[in-house]
């Protein structure tokens, strides 16, 4: 008599957001013994070596035999519950410190995620798992004073998983019972099988846009073989299963390649380049916009960052072959044509974050709640009356005051017009302000400075087609998600 899993994720790394089931079995104990109920031990921890642990437990769950007999365990409302955003950068046990301006995050002296200088390994958005099932059951039907029996408790093997989501339209792969979503399908883990180079965490285009003042990261994969993780970093000649580095080169107008530079995924640039079971260095965010390569200590950028016009990111693996495809990121001049350009940020399906600079016209209003009353006029609890011009009649108690804000975006092509529905669909969105490098941020402080809460009040949104409608361009609006405040009376 033993404890069978019937079915399974199919593979041992998955986004959070799906179907996440196991069935199980024990025929001969579900049609001989009494009131047979399945249980389920989860253990969710953020060391794979400490998966089974006693500390690492934070659920168990019950079920009765279906009608087939089977026991069947729907694990996704827990496992979404330890894996959130990141939002700011990290100190990873001092091994690995994430920097902003030459200054290393703490607790006494953070930053956003957004704004890093290098890299960041997460702290939020990867654990591992793995389920204990056992059986209880009585032996006999009378139930009065017996105790219960249990058999030896059989383990799943560890899985590893982050803070993504699967759309219900996602093709899933189906084999004996087991299902799950291949990320080479759509290319999520940086590696060169199949034909195509990967691609970075994001569901942005290829070709994006920023000002030179602009932050923003992308993140990967980092990591991951095949026999323990099910997909596999790097190249069929690598190594180690790692990003070793972004190359980041620099363009004219021309088109004229100007200048090259490697980022080293290292810990002494907020990476992490050694084999590890924390899942810390399973997720890393690179600080790939200009102002990110500002006071990064970029030597070249800083010498050709004036006649850049378009810079591309491509990561290499340790053997020097490139795992990503071609990033380009083409710098906003004078296109604004004196528009304020506004950033917003967003969460993206893998749980990270994606950019998008709206550089054309903004109009920005405000909505005003007002709370009234009257006030008496004079002075009513003093020797004399007194006539006091400023008191009487009518008074706001309390005004509530919302900053609205319309965006547009200028002519895109169909694939941002597809990119966009994430926006709408995001549940995290961020302003995103530009670094101004006039001030010393360490002596004037960057609390509230960069990353403003939002939502976005847009409800509706029609996916536009150059046959359909020739040009394509978006309105937005967004709502600040903080009222002004005013003074108590």
């Amino acid at each position: 008599m033993s404890i069978i899993i019937e079915q399974e994720p199919l593979y041992k790394t998955l986004p959070v957001g799906q179907d996440i089931i196991f069935t199980v079995s024990s025929d001969v104990l579900v049609a001989t013994k009494y009131n047979v109920k399945f249980t389920a031990q989860i253990f969710i921890d953020r060391e794979s070596s400490n998966i089974f642990n006693p500390t690492s437990l934070v659920a168990t769950l019950k079920v009765t035999p279906n009608n087939t007999g089977r026991g069947i365990f729907s694990l996704q409302p827990i496992l979404e519950s330890y894996v959130s955003p990141q939002q700011e950068g990290v100190d990873f046990f001092q091994a690995s410190i994430s920097q902003f301006k030459g200054t290393y995050y703490s607790e006494d002296n953070p930053h956003p995620i957004h704004i890093i200088d290098k890299y960041c390994v997460n702290t939020n958005n990867v654990r591992y798992f793995g389920i204990s099932f056992n059986i209880e059951y009585y032996d006999t039907a009378d139930l009065v004073g017996k105790p219960k029996s249990y058999l030896k408790p059989f383990n799943s093997i560890i899985f590893l998983y982050f803070n993504g989501v699967i759309n219900y339209d996602a093709v899933l792969q189906y084999i004996k019972g087991n299902y799950g979503f291949n990320l080479n399908k759509d290319k999520s883990v940086l590696n060169n099988y199949y034909g195509t180079l990967g691609k970075f965490l994001s569901d942005a285009p290829l070709t994006q846009y920023a000002k030179l003042t602009d932050y923003g990261t992308i993140s990967f994969l980092n990591w991951l073989n095949t026999s323990s993780y099910s997909f596999e970093v790097g190249g069929t000649s690598a190594t180690d299963n790692m990003v070793k580095k972004i190359q980041v080169s620099l363009f004219n107008n021309l088109g004229n390649q100007m200048g090259v530079f490697d980022i080293d995924c290292t810990d002494v640039n907020g990476g992490f380049q050694y084999s590890t079971d924390f899942a810390e260095a399973r997720l890393i965010y690179f600080g790939g916009f200009p102002a990110n390569f500002d006071g990064a200590g970029y030597s070249i950028w800083n010498s050709f960052k004036a006649n850049t016009s378009f810079y591309t990111l491509v990561a290499f693996d340790d053997n020097n072959d490139a795992i990503s495809q071609t990033y380009t990121v083409n710098i906003i001049g004078n296109s604004c044509k004196g528009f304020e350009s506004i950033r917003l940020t967003w969460l993206n399906s893998f749980g990270t974050w994606d950019y998008y600079t709206f550089k054309k016209k903004s109009v920005k209003s405000l909505q005003t709640n007002r709370t009234s009353y009257t006030q008496q006029s004079g002075t009513w609890n003093q020797k004399k009356y007194k006539i006091r011009g400023y008191k009487g009649g009518k008074k706001n108690f309390r005004v509530n005051t919302k900053q609205l804000i319309s965006i547009n975006t200028d002519f895109i092509d169909e694939d941002e017009a597809v990119w966009f529905e994430n926006l709408i669909n995001s549940t995290d969105v961020y302003m995103l302000n530009g670094y101004d490098g006039s001030l010393d941020d360490n002596n004037f402080g960057i609390t509230n400075k960069y990353v403003e809460p939002v939502t976005v009040t847009t409800s509706s949104y029609t996916r536009k087609t150059k046959a359909n409608d020739k040009l394509i361009q978006y309105t937005f609006s967004i709502e600040k998600s903080h009222n002004k405040r005013t003074q108590s009376v």
